[in-house]
Parts: structure tokens; sequence; C-alpha cells
């Protein structure tokens, strides 16, 4: 188990650059099984979950050159990757690399559509709630897959290739509507997908494979038009920057007070959520260099708001603006209609002193003169926000908090990373 002593109570000052968005790097990194020639991706973000993937694509046959990682390059920058999947020498992925990350079930609408088989373990399970894969598989169904679910593994096959074909979701699905548009690519004829996610990271996507040789239409909007290929090219693409983790360091300068640029930010990936953060009282400005947010230590405002689907308020925002409601200076309401066990960090913040109680699912906060140390636990990955090894985008909050880089890597007694904030 990971443990991060926290010394609070500074406020944040300082420049924070925004890595390459994790949402958009999965599906672009398995869109690279879909060619036969090189796929490069800039801007990658270190995290723990694209180091397994590239584990995973490997194992599929797909070779990974990265740079960013020599001596003398900027740790905190994005990494390029150059992807190639000239041979594709297993078209199964096992259950003890698929249960360790979700977003590693999609590999197999690539694959069938490019192999015209695949057999993919079915994902484990997820703390903030049911995330079934029926959508994947209704996707694979419409395009002329044959499945089969066998001993925990989804068979699919697809003798004379996929056809496009009208899907349409009966709820909105960004991982369904990945691995839609990642599929359709290689089908036979025009896809309609109806009701889609219109998640930026769904049109990042959208963009590369279009770079690859795809015609696709409508990406952004909840009715996407793609007409398939028989083959896609190679292509150079950058990684949009993360919305979530922008909105996570706007929400830390909102609670302690300071002045952080968010370099690399763009305000138009987040419109929601920082025009909510605008209505607490914090001040937030786009720049040539990215995001400029800070406020001048005066009271938090209160600010009712219910998560939704792009372009409204993110889920994956909903713990950290709840943990900044706690210092508001009055009531309000955070309604999460995303996921049911969204709240699971209520009896944590409640443990520093937080005043918040549930009715059903909205978490009613009333905010509080001050918060106070105390253990918690970390059970839902949003309200944790740390991507674990190697991840080095940490530092630089560190020095925007004050604190030295080096803490990170240094142990107390008790065996807990120390971070003076």
């Amino acid at each position: 188990m990971d443990r991060i002593r926290i010394h609070g109570g500074r406020a944040l000052n300082g420049t924070i650059p925004i890595s390459g968005a994790k949402n958009a790097a999965l599906p672009l990194m398995i869109a690279s099984l879909l060619t036969e020639e090189k796929l490069i991706l800039e801007n990658v973000p270190r995290l723990a979950d694209v180091g397994l993937l590239q584990y995973i694509l490997g194992n599929h046959g797909v070779d990974i050159t990265v740079a960013g990682k020599r001596a003398g390059d900027e740790e905190n920058a994005g990494q390029t990757f150059e992807l190639s999947a000239k041979n594709i020498v297993d078209t199964t992925a096992p259950y003890h690399l698929v249960s360790k990350m979700r977003a590693s079930f999609w590999v197999i609408g690539p694959l069938l559509a490019r192999m015209g088989e695949a057999k993919v373990s079915l994902p484990g399970g997820c703390a903030i709630g049911t995330r079934p894969v029926d959508f994947h598989l209704d996707v694979l169904r419409a395009l002329g897959g044959e499945i089969e679910i066998s001993e925990g593994y989804v068979i699919a096959k697809a003798k004379n290739g996929l056809r496009g074909a009208k899907i349409s979701f009966p709820k909105v699905s960004v991982g369904a509507t990945h691995a839609a548009l990642l599929t359709a690519s290689l089908a036979k004829g025009e896809s309609v997908i109806e009701n889609a996610a219109r998640e930026p990271e769904i049109k990042d996507v959208a963009d590369c494979l279009i770079a690859m040789g795809s015609t696709i239409e409508g990406a952004g909007t909840s009715t996407i038009r793609v007409q398939g290929r028989d083959k896609l090219n190679g292509a150079r693409h950058s990684v949009l920057p993360d919305r979530i983790e922008t909105g996570t360091y706007a929400m830390a300068v909102a609670m302690t007070g300071g002045d952080v640029m968010l370099a690399g930010a763009r305000d138009d990936l987040l419109v929601a959520a920082l025009d909510t953060l605008r209505g607490t009282g914090t001040k937030i400005t786009m720049t040539n260099e990215g995001l400029r947010v800070s406020r001048n230590g005066s009271g938090i405002v209160p600010v009712d708001v219910t998560t939704e689907p792009f372009p409204g308020f993110p889920t994956d925002l909903q713990a950290q603006f709840m943990a900044l409601m706690s210092r508001a200076k009055g009531t309000s309401r955070i309604r999460e209609t995303i996921f049911e066990n969204r709240f699971m960090h209520v009896q944590e913040l409640a443990r520093l002193g937080a005043n918040i109680s549930l009715d059903g699912e909205t978490a009613i906060v009333q905010g509080v003169e001050k918060l106070k140390g105390a253990p918690v636990m970390a059970t839902d990955l949003r309200a944790w926000r740390n991507h674990g090894p190697p991840r080095l985008s940490s530092r630089p909050w560190l020095r925007a908090a004050g604190a030295e880089a080096r803490p990170l890597r240094r142990l107390d007694r008790a065996g807990n990373r120390l971070i003076r904030v």
C-alpha cells in the first residue's frame, strides 16, 4: 500500500505543466493495432496505465519505441511513442493482463477488425460502480462479429470481415464510443454511431484516425459517421492536454489560495467546470502559456453542481469539488448522476472535519472554517488522483507548493512519503 504524508496549510504558487490526457492516450495507443505502418504519438503521459498498456500491446506483437526517457530530457514533458504493429503475433489478451486495467479490453475491436478473430478476457470490477462491457459487445455484433463468452473470455470472430452498421447506444458511454470508432474504421461501408459520447478525448481519437486515412464526421457530437477503410496508414498525432488533471490542480489553487499557471491547459476542454469554479470566487484566465488560476484568500462561495456527460460538469472532478466545497462559506449540494458508488470519499473527508450528509444521489456540504489532518483511505482513483509510478508530473506540483522536488522519494520512519504543502 502506498502512503503519502501531507503537511498542508500553504498557498500554491508557481507553474505546473499539464500532462497529455490518459483517456485519449490509451485508445490512441490501441489504434496502432489498426495499421501495419508506424503510428507516432506525442505528449503521451507518464502513467502506470500507459506502461501496462505498452506491455499488453507488446504481447500482441506491437513494437514500441519510447523517446523522452534519456538523460537530459525534460522529466515533466510528455513522451513520444513510436508504435509499429506490422506483425500481430497473438490475438489473445489474457486475464492476468486485462484484469489490471479495464481499457485493455478495447483491443478486442481492432484485433477482430484487422485479424478476423480475437480472444480477450473479461475485465475485472470497478470500485466506483458497475461498468459492464455489454455495449462493447453490442458494437461487435452490430458490425457482424460472432461473439461467444466462455470461461471468462470473449471469443470474437469475423471470417468475412466486419461491415458498417447503425450503432445506437441506450446510454452514453465514452469507452463504448471509443470502441465503436476504432472498430468501424476497418469495417466495410458506413457506420453511424448514435447517442455517442461527446468528450474531447473522443474527438482527439477521431482526429488521429482521420490522419491515418479514416473518414469520420461528427466527432464531438452525438452522431458520428465513419466510412470504413480496407487499410489505414501511419500518422503522427499529439495527445490533447488532460482536462481532469487541469481541473484538479485548479481546484487545489481555489482551495488553498495562491497563483498558479497550468502550462499547456486549454479552457475549451472543461468549460462547465471552469464556469463553476469561477462561481466560487476563483479567478481563471486563458493565456498563450495556458490557464492562470488564482484566489486571493477571500472566502470560497458555495456553488451547487450536478455531474453530467460532456459538456456538463465531469464526474471525475466531483470528489475534488466536494473537497473545495467543504471549505465554502455556506451550504452546497453536489448531485452525482453518472456512477452509483461515487461518494465513498465522503466518510474520508469527514475524518478531516468536513460536514457532509448524503441524501440519495445528492451530497449536502456545509462548509467549515478549517479542516484538520487525519489518516484517510483513497478508495476511488478519481478522489485520489495519484496515477502511480512512474508519474513525474507531481514534482512541479511540489515546486508550485513551495516544496522541494525530492521529498517524494524520501520516506519517514513509518514508510510514508513526505510532501509539504
